[in-house]
């Protein structure tokens, strides 16, 4: 079977990561996690105070930036580094969720994000998911998947995953944010979310995570012959 880039598109807490994970797993290839680098970048730009309405202070916070995985033994999944720092887990918090979109709606960080993105795809067997990965990282991926799920369905397994994390966050607050993100990733500027022409819906409501990993699977199995 040959190799091929798998591109995973979708709406937020709609378990693209978790099945471009087992898919990698299963295929042996590499997963990238684009969300993980615009939640890295928005870190530091928190981090530094950087003013969003100010390009030169991108462009410098952007230059001083260094973002890369690394295999985690214990969890057997790849760990997002800052600048050398394993942000894995800071980059999850309700703070960062807040402003990841508005920060990965600034061209120039898309640009920078998307430059380094397409470089990790060039030798292929590569599974990324995010949210214009098959319309503008990869527009000629092998396959295309675009994933989603019913909005309260989504709210719920957000607020499952934030919970066990900060205690204190209401559904209500998981709620806001998912809509505020769906409203920011679907309106900008620069690569707005949106399904690409060749991609294969797959709706996940109803769905355990083995049932949609067979459907996504046999997509593949079929892309790469």
């Amino acid at each position: 079977m040959k190799s091929i880039i798998i591109a995973i598109d979708g709406w937020s807490s709609c378990g693209k990561s978790t099945m471009a994970k087992q898919m990698a797993k299963e295929l042996n290839y590499l997963y990238v996690d684009s969300g993980a680098m615009y939640r890295a970048i928005t870190l530091y730009f928190l981090r530094q105070s950087v003013d969003f309405d100010k390009p030169k202070e991108i462009e410098k916070a952007l230059a001083e930036i260094e973002l890369d995985f690394r295999y985690n033994e214990t969890s057997g999944q790849a760990d997002m580094y800052l600048n050398d720092e394993n942000v894995e887990y800071m980059i999850r918090d309700l703070i960062v969720a807040e402003k990841v979109s508005e920060v990965a709606a600034i061209k120039e960080v898309r640009e920078f994000a998307v430059a380094a993105q397409q470089k990790m795809g060039e030798k292929k067997g590569v599974i990324m998911d995010g949210r214009d990965i098959g319309t503008v990282v990869f527009p000629k991926a092998e396959l295309k998947i675009f994933m989603t799920a019913d909005n309260a369905v989504r709210v719920e397994r957000r607020f499952k995953e934030m919970i066990a994390k900060n205690p204190n966050v209401t559904i209500e607050e998981v709620a806001e944010n998912i809509q505020m993100r769906d409203y920011i990733d679907s309106n900008r500027e620069h690569s707005p979310l949106r399904q690409a022409e060749d991609a294969i819906v797959i709706d996940n409501t109803n769905l355990t995570r083995e049932q949609q990993l067979k459907k996504a699977l046999d997509l593949a199995k079929q892309a790469m012959r």
